[in-house]
């Protein structure tokens, strides 16, 4: 079966959400719709503040409400709306089928508690099993992730790991719900080094074919969609302006913003021999005063006046490939140049 044909696992139907804060709404997420299909990897790409991590913990209704609220949208899993579950249900559902590996695992794992038993925590909330049998199979997880001595390991408290085994412990924890159909990995290489980074991201693509999992991937790293992705969704700003393949995003990116976030990249061809990579000009709109036109239009080489009054239709480029963007005719011409 071809990744078309794959059962939709996740489908966000155009999904409005903001915070209430004492200047003003903040429109933290515009109009989003994704899906996500059994097996694949899809990942969320933008920089900081661009309203990743706020749809991912929409999902899951982890954020903070309120401030914040769902003006509008569905977010539905298996055929079920999320957002029309009591808390009881979220809660439940989240312990069992949807798994999530947060960003920082310093700040995620509780201090004054050992990793395993926050571990086995997960197993005596949502399964019938005795703390002993949760502590065994919290060893067993340790092992699947390569902790090096998980029986000694499940012991430790999380200072006493470093942030490359802090992060596996995440993961494991995040795989002790008896059946994650889905996974969110809200950036989870941040403030790793290289080599732990490549690990770790070995580590998810490994899982994903064991469990037979979806992962839902956020990052700001274009490196790291290039491991992992089947598909991509950029978002700047709160909006999606550009869906595709992983590969047609690297070698055929139709918007602007998307252009810029692989021009910024030191191994991109035409930075051979350069001194400075080149940088996107201007600064992310205030999502408090933000208008109804493309968002990225004053930073955009390309912009038109149209560009500032309403924001793009959907233009279907292939069958995986589609942008917002007036003028994405220029950019496509100067992927050729």
């Amino acid at each position: 079966m071809n990744q078309h044909e794959k059962e939709t696992l996740l489908s966000i139907e155009d999904l409005n959400f903001s915070f209430t804060t004492q200047r003003g709404i903040v429109r933290a997420v515009r109009d989003l719709s994704i899906n996500i299909k059994k097996g694949e990897t899809l990942t969320l790409v933008g920089e900081s503040g661009c309203g990743k991590s706020v749809t991912a913990h929409a999902i899951n209704q982890l954020n903070p409400m309120p401030p914040g609220h769902v003006d509008s949208g569905k977010i539905v899993f298996n055929g079920t709306d999320l957002l029309t579950l009591k808390k009881s249900e979220i809660e439940a559902l989240r312990g069992t089928q949807i798994s999530m590996i947060f960003q920082e695992p310093m700040t995620a794992l509780n201090p004054v508690f050992t990793v395993g038993s926050q571990i086995a925590d997960v197993f005596l909330t949502h399964q019938d099993m005795t703390k002993q049998e949760a502590m065994e199979k919290a060893v067993e997880l340790f092992r699947l992730v390569k902790i090096p001595a998980p029986e000694r390991r499940v012991h430790s408290y999380p200072h006493q790991l470093s942030g490359g085994m802090r992060q596996r412990a995440m993961i494991a924890m995040a795989l002790a719900s008896p059946n994650p159909g889905l996974m969110i990995a809200d950036e989870p290489t941040t403030a790793l080094d290289v080599t732990i980074q490549a690990q770790i991201l070995d580590l998810l693509q490994d899982l994903k074919q064991h469990i037979e999992m979806s992962i839902l991937l956020i990052t700001h790293d274009m490196g790291v969609v290039a491991e992992m992705a089947d598909r991509v969704v950029v978002m700047y700003a709160g909006r999606k302006v550009e869906e595709a393949d992983a590969d047609s995003i690297f070698h055929n990116p139709h918007h602007p913003y998307t252009l810029g976030l692989l021009n910024s990249l030191p191994s991109n061809k035409k930075y051979k021999g350069a001194r400075r990579l080149e940088a996107i000009d201007g600064t992310v709109p205030d999502l408090l005063t933000i208008g109804e036109g493309c968002p990225f239009a004053n930073r955009c080489v390309y912009q038109t006046g149209e560009c500032s009054r309403s924001f793009p239709k959907e233009t279907i480029i292939s069958e995986s490939h589609s942008v917002w963007c007036h003028n994405y005719q220029a950019v496509k011409t100067e992927n050729r140049q």
